[in-house]
């Protein structure tokens, strides 16, 4: 343990945890300097220096202004984000097969977006559309699992069947596209880095500013609410209303995402399993998370570019095959805990 003691306040951090998250934060850190100086137009550090200071070729300046710093920005906000609602939803239904992927707040975000852009014809009101997606999707969740209060058990079951039926409707809404539009939105619901803007940036990072210090603060009524219904209420947890903000946090991190990125898959599922492997602890590790599913994007972006030569391929390909492998995990592991 390491402990950390002022006038004000003190309080203990587990030794490893501590370990872990400076591991995960200088791996982040290292995607993020790879993603900036490498690639097909290698950039040097004198070069981004010159690009700060003015004094560059408008080319490199391009290159880094106006493609990679917003792409790499969008990334990290993106990858955070998600990490913080995965391992949010996966402790607080202590189960972690339900992630927003999973249990349908992802696919509520994204045909919010793709309905505002196949019936609007317009892709301005994005955000609020992937907004009120994900939130309408988490609703229905909720209602359709309501037993006197939030039925975690039945959560994942039912937005399983909630995600597959708006899965449904997305295509229903692909219909109404030309074979342009339907082609980008068709690469943007894969989960798509390509050509991010600064407002892409301002969009996630908003959010995260919001959305982020709120989870932090709420970390310690979620472990609590994670516990046995009994001795959650033993403890004077209001059960309900914290699984309410609970999932009201997570569902505002997954829509700002989507609205960045895409849906891109299986960032929110696995962040927390690698994150609780990595800990080797049972609480809740928002950080560690949030880590995690920011060098997922980040690795996901930079292999998305370099995979095949000439193209850049979707990142959600990436992500898919990263989470792929870890779903089977979960699942073997689950089923030897008899927990399926």
């Amino acid at each position: 343990m390491l402990t950390l003691r002022s006038p004000v306040f003190s309080f203990r951090l587990p030794l490893r945890r501590v370990v872990v998250n400076a591991l995960l934060a200088a791996l982040a850190a290292l995607l993020i300097v790879a993603g900036l100086f490498g690639g097909s137009y290698p950039v040097s550090f004198a070069d981004f220096m010159a690009v700060l200071n003015g004094t560059t070729d408008a080319v490199t300046e391009m290159v880094v202004l106006d493609y990679r710093l917003p792409r790499i920005l969008t990334a990290l906000g993106v990858g955070l984000a998600f990490g913080l609602a995965g391992e949010m939803i996966q402790t607080l239904l202590r189960n972690p097969l339900a992630s927003p992927d999973i249990i349908g707040f992802t696919a509520g975000a994204g045909t919010g977006a793709l309905f505002t852009v196949a019936i609007l014809g317009t892709t301005a009101f994005v955000v609020p559309g992937a907004m009120f997606g994900g939130l309408g999707a988490a609703l229905i969740v909720i209602g359709l699992s309501w037993r006197r209060g939030i039925a975690p058990g039945q959560i994942v079951l039912i937005g399983i069947g909630i995600t597959l039926t708006l899965g449904v409707i997305g295509d229903l809404l692909m219909t109404r596209l030309d074979a342009t539009s339907a082609y980008e939105l068709m690469k943007w619901l894969v989960g798509s880095l390509h050509s991010r803007s600064y407002a892409d940036v301002q969009i996630i990072w908003l959010g995260l500013l919001i959305l982020a210090p709120v989870a932090f603060w709420h970390q310690f009524i979620l472990a609590r609410a994670s516990l046995d219904e009994p001795v959650a209420l033993g403890l004077g947890i209001a059960l309900n209303r914290s699984r309410m903000v609970t999932l009201g946090l997570a569902v505002g991190l997954v829509a700002v995402a989507v609205s960045a990125a895409g849906p891109l898959p299986f960032v929110a599922f696995v962040s927390g399993p690698i994150a609780h492997g990595l800990n080797r602890a049972s609480r809740p590790t928002l950080l560690s998370a949030a880590l995690v599913g920011a060098i997922i994007t980040l690795f996901a972006d930079m292999v998305s570019q370099t995979a095949l030569s000439g193209m850049s391929l979707p990142a959600g390909v990436f992500t898919a095959l990263i989470g792929a492998p870890v779903l089977i995990w979960v699942l073997i592991i689950q089923s030897r805990k008899n927990r399926l």
